[in-house]
């Protein structure tokens, strides 16, 4: 996914209705958290897309496997690898609601298993940087991560940071989420004077791959609210994603030996070539796109003489344009089909995510709370937009809402992936206080 701060709101973050909370003492145990952090991503879980299997790679069981043990290990009794390897949990509440009779509501905290297969995640050889004392970082491969093109660099001077040697992804993204997550669940249990309601414990596979939520049962989560960490930098609220449809444009032509070809052969492949220049080049694309602008997004070609495809990603915040979008890749593709004769154009298009807005206006405390959470830490808290998606606008399509919180990480999807420890220990802490406040509503 990626991101751009463009949502920044102006005003005062909204109260909640509730009388102020004096700050729980809790402790975050930065050693053990970046332990979690280095033994999680030397675990190869980059997801598969040409694989039919969910999940799409063996390392993401292998890497579930261990979560299970550890959760176990920690006295999560309901400790739960399932034959999906889905990670499942489940911290019991402290808040005396359950025995009460009127229990507070359920809290999932959700994060990935696999990292992304946009460039290698074999191999991962971590290196940590204690006290950053500023400027460009040489890695081990003979790579950099420059100032100029990290800027979050400029805000982290002292900071504990986590490189890769330059040669893989680091799997921040979302590793970091699920360091976070297991260092609260042991935090929490280690402290049962911290008060909190149920929290269930939820590690997906795919989300890289778009089918992070494919096999999630909401039933067995049982949640009123959940949230993904699965952000960068520290101190966000994500509450806007792209809305997003897949779309396919299969060119059916005539295959024959070339050198009979003339009068006969029907080239699939030039079709599918003129279909791609025929969309927008200046406007409407990745390229040419930022803060809430959408675009059509042809990405790959595949095929030959006889038949060849084109694989196209639509984006938009406002998911009434994604209609817009199909009829021009449609109108494109028969007018291709036209000017070719014996051409036979067929499109598909499939809905992917919605835009996460549309689902969090149905529970607004989703988000106003994460705000108290950080103001009641003294911190200021940042709304913002995301250009692509998570596991949380599938979630909350279908129904559970689920904002996405910082993580810490930087440079997502490229071999520069850092990562911030000290921005790990603040969402830990963010994830605790918020625990608190949502304990103080009723279900």
């Amino acid at each position: 996914m990626y991101r751009v701060s463009r949502h920044r709101s102006n005003a005062v973050p909204q109260k909640n209705p509730m009388q102020p909370v004096t700050p729980s003492t809790v402790m975050i145990d930065r050693s053990r958290l970046l332990d979690r952090f280095l033994r999680y991503v030397r675990v190869e879980t980059t997801a598969d897309p040409s694989s039919n299997l969910y999940p799409s790679s063996p390392g993401q069981r292998e890497l579930g496997q261990m979560l299970r043990d550890e959760l176990a290990a920690i006295s999560i009794l309901d400790a739960e690898l399932d034959e999906n390897a889905l990670v499942w949990g489940t911290v019991p509440a402290t808040d005396g609601s359950v025995s009460a009779g009127s229990p507070s509501p359920t809290v999932a905290m959700v994060a990935h298993m696999d990292t992304s297969p946009e460039a290698p995640g074999k191999d991962v050889n971590p290196q940590v940087i204690d006290a950053y004392a500023g400027g460009d970082i040489p890695l081990p491969s003979g790579g950099l991560i420059s100032v100029a093109k990290s800027e979050s660099l400029s805000d982290l001077v002292g900071k504990t940071l986590i490189t890769t040697d330059g040669r893989t992804l680091l799997g921040g993204d979302d590793k970091a989420g699920i360091a976070i997550i297991m260092e609260v669940a042991q935090t929490l249990i280690e402290n049962p004077h911290l008060v909190h309601g149920p929290v269930r414990i939820l590690f997906t596979c795919d989300e890289e791959i778009g089918r992070g939520t494919d096999k999630i049962d909401l039933r067995k989560l049982d949640a009123t609210v959940a949230y993904t960490l699965d952000g960068g930098g520290a101190g966000v609220i994500d509450v806007e994603t792209f809305s997003a449809d897949g779309a396919t444009v299969r060119f059916v032509g005539h295959n024959i030996h070339p050198s009979i070809g003339k009068g006969r052969m029907v080239n699939a492949l030039r079709a599918a070539a003129d279909f791609v220049s025929a969309l927008p080049r200046t406007t409407c694309t990745p390229e040419t796109t930022e803060d809430r602008e959408g675009f059509i997004h042809p990405h790959t070609i595949h095929g030959g003489v006889g038949e060849a495809s084109v694989d196209l990603i639509l984006r938009s915040f406002e998911s009434e344009d994604l209609a817009d979008y199909a009829r021009l890749i449609e109108t494109t593709a028969n007018q291709v089909a036209a000017d070719t004769p014996g051409i036979e154009a067929h499109v598909s298009i499939r809905q992917q995510y919605r835009n996460l807005r549309e689902g969090l206006d149905d529970l607004p405390e989703s988000v106003s709370l994460a705000e108290a959470a950080f103001e009641q830490l003294g911190r200021q808290p940042t709304r913002m937009i995301i250009r692509g998606g998570t596991d949380g606008s599938q979630l909350t399509e279908k129904g559970l809402p689920t904002p996405n919180l910082s993580s810490g990480q930087h440079n997502i999807h490229a071999v520069t992936e850092f990562a911030c420890l000290d921005e790990m220990v603040e969402a830990a802490q963010h994830v605790i206080k918020m625990l608190e406040l949502w304990s103080q509503q009723r279900a």
